[in-house]
């Protein structure tokens, strides 16, 4: 006599009312092609965000003596630099109404915010692999945050550029006043962000898929500074010629370092060259979010 017997049947569980219920799992996948920013996704993370923001702050100035004060000593000292070799040996200062420290100053706040969001960001992807490779959450929020730190020191180097503002107006030397163009501030610190943001995210993909991009990013920096007007502005005696205006605005921090000076020195903007940077810094943002989401899917296997 022989006897079967049927397959067992998979038992499933039951929830805390007693009912069966099957079992769910959440498979999270990589999608091909071009993807669009999911701003929806990006807001849900925001907590992670700011936990990254915050650790940035902390690293930047974890075991120094001076803190914070190193976000006031870099452009100070850059400023100091630049006043004795390029505004006096280099004879910029000349012919120009405004004192040449601030003209120099109030350029290089911009400039600095960019120069370290576009060096951190660059280079963010690489030092966060560690996240890359274990969770899931979405890797734009990694660039994003780069700018949080660069931004604290902007602030604290505003309240540096309001005491030499105040300084000047007390001795009144120069032709230092309260301009009405300083509520347009916010529009050129705006501009600084997205563009920086916009570099620094084409940059971090790109270190991704070639490292020569680590090496090459600090020189990068360098030559993009000296071709933006840092040290020397635009029209005067010693100025750039309205000429060559267009060509240079090109350069997406061009816009927002000449803005960002005449807010403080109350000249009129040249809406011509900063709608012409504006452009550029907008085609840099979309390329670099783009690309960056393009080969987004790739980041945990190849870093």
């Amino acid at each position: 006599m022989t006897s079967s017997t049927a397959p067992s049947q998979p038992e499933i569980p039951e929830n805390s009312s007693g009912s069966a219920h099957p079992l769910r799992a959440t498979v999270i996948e990589a999608r091909g092609g071009w993807q669009a920013v999911d701003f929806q996704e990006l807001w849900r993370y925001r907590e992670l965000l700011y936990f990254l923001v915050w650790r940035d702050v902390k690293i930047r100035y974890k075991q120094t003596v001076l803190g914070a004060t190193w976000a006031i000593i870099q452009p100070v000292m850059t400023m100091v630099v630049f006043t004795i070799f390029f505004g006096k040996f280099g004879g910029m200062a000349e012919g120009s109404d405004f004192p040449y420290p601030i003209l120099v100053f109030s350029a290089l706040l911009p400039w600095t915010f960019f120069a370290n969001s576009v060096s951190q960001g660059g280079n963010s992807l690489v030092n966060s692999a560690h996240l890359i490779s274990k969770v899931y959450f979405p890797r734009l929020l990694i660039p994003l945050s780069t700018v949080g730190a660069p931004l604290l020191d902007l602030t604290i180097s505003l309240g540096v550029l309001a005491v030499m503002l105040g300084g000047y107006l007390y001795a009144g030397v120069g032709n230092v006043v309260i301009s009405p163009q300083l509520v347009l501030l916010p529009l050129f610190v705006l501009i600084t962000i997205l563009t920086a943001f916009g570099v620094g995210t084409l940059l971090s993909a790109l270190t991704i898929a070639y490292r020569d991009f680590r090496y090459v990013l600090n020189f990068l920096v360098q030559l993009w500074m000296f071709a933006s007007p840092v040290a020397y502005v635009l029209g005067g005696e010693t100025g750039v010629p309205e000429k060559w205006w267009n060509l240079i605005a090109l350069n997406p921090m061009t816009g927002a370092i000449v803005g960002f000076r005449r807010c403080i020195t109350g000249q009129n903007i040249p809406w011509e060259v900063v709608g012409i940077s504006g452009l550029s810094s907008c085609l840099f943002l979309l390329i670099g979010v783009m690309y960056f989401r393009r080969v987004e899917q790739r980041f945990a296997d190849i870093i």
